[in-house]
């Protein structure tokens, strides 16, 4: 995935995908943790910015793994 992804790349990667999944964002500042998407989108300068909505807890390990996240 390109280090700028387009609304058109997440769609490409999400099309194939059960809609019924939850979704989660993954971060990683220190300790890798699992945040809830809000469903707010704010497009603004040729970007659109989805705001998290709470920290989830930790990550999995074998998803943090795959990320390459030690």
């Amino acid at each position: 995935m390109p280090q700028y992804l387009t609304i058109r790349d997440l769609l490409a990667q999400l099309q194939h995908l059960d809609p019924d999944l939850r979704v989660r964002l993954a971060v990683n500042p220190d300790f890798p943790f699992a945040h809830y998407v809000g469903t707010d989108v704010v497009v603004h300068d040729g970007i659109a910015y989805i705001g998290e909505d709470g920290q989830d807890g930790y990550l999995p390990p074998a998803v943090r793994d795959h990320l390459t996240w030690a």
